[in-house]
């Protein structure tokens, strides 16, 4: 098999742009309540906005934009946390017919320099004065900017205020002439493999990747007789973020911002919140798990909480084997899974809020074995596959039919190709207009007939659903000619609470290494409760057991691997890849070359030593891959 394609569930837009929902909505239920605010009297509550009070001040807004010189087509960078002016601003903005571009908080002046000549911007909003020096430093001969707005300095009640000398009709008129093909954003690739480049997504775009999964997953956003909630803390300058964002509004889901997205400050929020569905990438829900354990940790009950996280992957394993027509759980295994969901899954439900049921999952694949293990948790997420040139998702596990280890079938409306080497194609209303730089020396528009290569690298099982394996650019080939995709262990080692990321390397090689970073709360916690190291003869110093604990982990993810596959060698880095170093892009993903230059000669000394790890025996194999993906 290597073509699929899934009939469309939504109608495509056929007039308007994505502001009209807000107008709408509030024409014909102004007091529904469309997002919610932190309460700044009473910290930790939230304050519902409704519909008509979040139209009336996007139309202040948008009039005062108007006022100050923005026009259709007008292109506006955002540079801000998720917050709630985020939203404002971008709805404000479509209003007038402007295009937003959007820009991460954390860009750096060289990365903000080459979206602001590459889009030819001329206004933006940033949320502080760092952004607003960093925007000082970017702007050089070529930049075009005119204009710049700052949030912490009431740059919203001032625009409102200028935009009283202008009437309502006049932002109408606008609004009235936004066709479905209109650009909405120009969003810019991570650029994990080259520079990043301007996706043009229209109106269209964006309308149909929301409306379709309002209409095929909308089902699973709230218990029969709940209101849908959701707290975003997604980046919206990434597709998904922004995806998010749009789906909510012309949803109905109430809406609410958390700038910070740590764990520290995103679990507080959603146990206040309490939201009824969980947007994230698979990096949250390691963070959620890693939190919990560590809490187990503290309160001496380990062995109690791992041995609870093999049943919940074993249980679910065992459901997903039922609905294929094997045995399913057995009565032990229910009445153990039934124990521990009082004793310790409820507490972790309770994290998010205590309402969650069902998520969903994006930015990457997800681990087969985390997805798994949620759903012995009790919350079911939904795995999903896209990139920024498809407006977010083009491929979707469907509704009650899960597979976990894919990404899921084509999105309703789409369809995918696999090319004689293995590479996704995809073609569909969510596929984008085309790069800003169409015409460009590396490649024009992207688009081949209405295909788009996507790079990745994939299969199609049995029932149609869609398996990634890697990029194209990454796969390993090593010096006696095997072929690695080094996704996959990569995942595994990350599995491992103490362990943060991981880049498997060993291009031109003759065999396979890690380079491995570990998460600096998980270790020192992991310290605090092995305490200093002992005397001569009484045992491994913490040290030693935190390198044996790093070699079990490597030895785990070599079990799902052949010989020629396996890590032989791996080093522990002192510090986190970082995106300041440039290492890893704002949302999360890892710049494989550029860590391979950068620890060159950490890299080299591996080989250099030609000191390989022992391998796992073959009962060690058996066992690590049999325990779930916490057992030891």
């Amino acid at each position: 098999m290597r073509d699929i394609s899934v009939p469309a569930l939504a109608a495509p837009l056929r007039s308007g742009g994505l502001a009209d929902s807000v107008f709408d909505t509030a024409a014909h239920q102004p007091d529904f309540a469309q997002l919610a605010r932190r309460d700044d009297r009473a910290a930790g509550d939230w304050q519902e906005v409704s519909a008509k009070e979040f139209c009336d001040e996007v139309m202040a807004l948008a009039r005062g934009l108007l006022a100050d010189g923005v026009r259709p087509g007008t292109r506006v960078a955002l540079m801000s946390r998720t917050r709630y002016e985020w939203t404002l601003f971008s709805y404000a903005l479509w209003a007038i017919g402007g295009q937003l571009v959007p820009v991460y908080p954390t860009a750096s002046a060289e990365q903000l320099r080459c979206i602001l000549n590459g889009a030819q911007v001329t206004a933006i909003v940033v949320e502080n004065e760092a952004h607003a020096m960093t925007v000082a430093e970017a702007c050089d001969a070529q930049s075009r900017l005119r204009r710049l707005w700052q949030l912490d300095l009431d740059c919203i009640r001032r625009l409102m205020e200028e935009g009283t000398r202008l009437a309502d009709a006049d932002v109408h008129r606008l609004r009235h002439a936004v066709a479905p093909d209109a650009v909405a954003a120009i969003v810019y690739t991570s650029g994990t493999t080259g520079r990043p480049r301007g996706c043009v997504i229209t109106h269209a775009n964006l309308a149909a990747q929301c409306d379709t999964l309002y209409a095929g997953w909308g089902g699973l956003l709230a218990a029969p007789g709940e209101r849908p909630s959701l707290l975003a803390f997604l980046p919206f300058a990434h597709i998904y973020g922004l995806m998010v964002q749009v789906a909510c509004l012309r949803g109905g889901v109430k809406l609410a911002h958390q700038p910070d997205p740590s764990s520290d400050q995103l679990l507080p929020a959603l146990a206040s919140f309490r939201p009824t569905f969980l947007f994230a990438v698979p990096y949250v829900f390691e963070k959620i798990c890693a939190r919990a354990r560590l809490a187990a940790e503290q309160a001496g009950r380990l062995r109690t909480f791992d041995a609870a996280m093999t049943v919940a992957v074993r249980y679910a394993e065992a459901l997903a084997e039922e609905e294929q027509g094997g045995r399913g759980p057995d009565p032990f295994l229910r009445a153990r899974h039934a124990l521990y969901d009082r004793l310790v899954y409820s507490r972790i439900r309770e994290l998010l809020g205590g309402r969650v049921r069902t998520a969903v999952s994006g930015g990457s694949p997800l681990f087969r074995e985390l997805g798994l293990l949620f759903a012995g948790l009790g919350i079911t997420v939904y795995d999903g596959y896209g990139l920024t040139e498809t407006s977010g998702a083009i491929t979707a596990q469907p509704p009650g039919r899960v597979r976990f280890g894919t990404v899921g079938l084509p999105l309703p409306g789409s369809a995918i190709h696999l090319a004689l080497d293995g590479e996704v194609w995809v073609r569909g209303a969510v596929v984008f207009a085309g790069y800003l730089d169409d015409g460009a020396d590396e490649g024009g528009s992207g688009l081949y007939d209405g295909w788009l290569p996507t790079g990745d690298l994939g299969h199609l099982d049995e029932q149609g659903y869609l398996v990634i394996t890697g990029r194209k650019k990454d796969v390993i080939i090593t010096s006696n000619g095997k072929s690695v995709a080094p996704q996959g262990l990569e995942q595994r080692l990350c599995a491992h609470p103490l362990i943060s990321q991981s880049v498997v390397v060993g291009d031109n090689r003759p065999y396979v290494a890690a380079l491995i970073t570990l998460d600096p709360e998980a270790l020192e916690q992991w310290r605090q409760l092995r305490g200093e190291p002992g005397g001569a003869g009484e045992g491994p110093s913490p040290e030693e057991q935190l390198q044996a604990e790093v070699r079990r982990a490597v030895a785990r993810a070599n079990a799902s691997v052949s010989r020629s596959e396996s890590i032989r060698a791996f080093k522990v880095l002192p510090g986190e890849f970082s995106q300041d170093a440039g290492l890893m892009t704002p949302s999360r993903k890892l710049r494989r070359a550029a860590i391979v230059r950068a620890y060159a000669a950490e890299i080299d000394a591996l080989y250099a030593q030609g000191k390989r790890e022992e391998p796992a025996t073959r009962r060690d194999r058996r066992r690590w891959a049999a325990t779930g993906l916490y057992a030891r």
